[in-house]
C-alpha cells in the first residue's frame, strides 16, 4: 500500500500493510513526513495519529471519528467535510486549515491552534475548545452550542450568525470579533474581553456578562433581555435601540455610552456610571437608577415614569430638567 503526495504523486511511504488505515498508522509511528499526502476520503476511524505530520495534506471527507490526533501538525491541511466527531485534537496545529463543513461534535480541541482556519458551517456542538487559538478564524454560521471556549483566543474571529447558545466563553478574548446576528442566548461570558466587538443584532438574552469588558462594542439592536452585566465595562459602547429589559447593570460602567431609544424597562442600574451617556428617548420606566451617576447624561425625551431615582448623582440644573421631564410625562398620561 502506498501513500502519495496529492500534487506530485510522489510516493511518501510504502508498506506491506493491506489497508490504507494500517499504512498511515505505521508511517506515523515511524515519524514519516506525510506533508501533502493524499488521504481524501480515507477511513481512519479511531486511528492513533499522535504528533502526525500532515501539513497541507488532503483529508477532504476523511473519516476520522474518534481518531487520536493529539499534537498533530495539520497546518494548511484540507479537512473539508471531514468527520472528526469525538476526535482528540488537543494542542493540534491547524493554522490556516480548511475545516469547512467538518463534523467536530464532541471533539477535543483544547489548546489547539486554529488561527486563520476556515470553519464555515462546521458542526462543533459539545466540542471542547478551552484555551484554543481561533484568532482571525472564519466561523460564520458555525454550530458552537454548549461548546467550552473558556479562555480561548477569538481576536478578530468571524462569527457572523454563529450558534453559541449556552456556550462557555468565560475569560475568552473576543477583541474586535465579528458577532453580528450571532445567537449567544444563555452564554457564559463572565470577564470576557469584547472590546470593540461587533454584536449588532446579536441575541444575548439571559447571557452572563458579569465583569465583561464591552468598551466601544457595537450592540445596536442587540437583544439583552434578562442578561447579567453587573460590573461590566461598557464605556463608549453603542447600545442604540438595544433591548435591555430587566437587565442587571448594577455598578456597570456606561460612561459616554450611546443608549438612544434603548429599551430599559425594569432594568437595574443601581450605582451605575452613566456620566455623559446618551439616553435620549430611552425607555426607563420602572428602572432602578438609585445612586447612579447621571452627570452630563442626555435624558431628553427619556421615559422615567416609575423609575427609582433615589440618590442619583446630578447637578442642580440636571435635577430640574429631570423633574421637568417627569412632570411632562405625568401631564401626558393624564391627557
Amino acid at each position: 500500500m502506498k501513500i502519495k503526495h496529492r500534487i506530485t504523486r510522489k510516493v511518501l511511504y510504502e508498506s506491506k500493510k493491506e489497508t490504507l488505515k494500517e499504512t498511515v498508522i505505521e508511517a506515523v509511528s515511524k515519524g514519516v513526513n506525510l506533508g501533502g499526502a493524499n488521504l481524501r476520503g480515507a477511513n481512519l476511524e479511531g486511528a492513533n495519529l499522535v504528533e502526525a505530520y500532515l501539513v497541507e495534506a488532503d483529508l477532504v471527507e476523511a473519516y476520522l471519528r474518534g481518531a487520536n490526533l493529539e499534537g498533530a501538525n495539520l497546518g494548511g491541511a484540507t479537512l473539508e467535510g471531514a468527520n472528526l466527531v469525538e476526535a482528540n485534537l488537543v494542542e493540534a496545529y491547524l493554522r490556516g486549515a480548511n475545516l469547512e463543513g467538518a463534523y467536530l461534535r464532541g471533539a477535543n480541541l483544547g489548546g489547539a491552534n486554529l488561527e486563520g482556519a476556515t470553519l464555515i458551517g462546521a458542526d462543533l456542538e459539545g466540542a471542547d475548545l478551552i484555551g484554543a487559538n481561533l484568532g482571525g478564524a472564519n466561523l460564520e454560521g458555525v454550530n458552537l452550542g454548549g461548546v467550552n471556549l473558556g479562555g480561548a483566543n477569538l481576536v478578530e474571529a468571524y462569527l457572523i450568525e454563529a450558534y453559541l447558545v449556552e456556550a462557555y466563553l468565560r475569560g475568552a478574548n473576543l477583541v474586535e470579533a465579528y458577532l453580528g446576528g450571532a445567537n449567544l442566548e444563555g452564554a457564559n461570558l463572565v470577564e470576557a474581553n469584547l472590546v470593540e466587538a461587533d454584536l449588532v443584532g446579536a441575541n444575548l438574552e439571559g447571557a452572563n456578562l458579569i465583569g465583561a469588558n464591552l468598551g466601544g462594542a457595537d450592540l445596536v439592536g442587540a437583544n439583552l433581555i434578562g442578561a447579567d452585566l453587573e460590573g461590566a465595562d461598557l464605556v463608549g459602547a453603542n447600545l442604540r435601540g438595544a433591548n435591555l429589559e430587566g437587565v442587571n447593570l448594577v455598578g456597570a460602567y456606561l460612561r459616554g455610552a450611546n443608549l438612544v431609544e434603548a429599551y430599559l424597562r425594569g432594568a437595574n442600574l443601581r450605582g451605575a456610571n452613566l456620566r455623559g451617556a446618551n439616553l435620549r428617548g430611552a425607555y426607563l420606566r420602572g428602572a432602578n437608577l438609585g445612586g447612579a451617576n447621571l452627570r452630563g447624561a442626555n435624558l431628553e425625551g427619556a421615559n422615567l415614569r416609575g423609575a427609582d431615582l433615589f440618590g442619583i448623582k446630578v447637578t442642580e440644573k440636571e435635577k430640574e430638567q429631570i423633574i421637568k421631564e417627569l412632570k411632562w410625562e405625568v401631564k401626558q398620561s393624564e391627557e
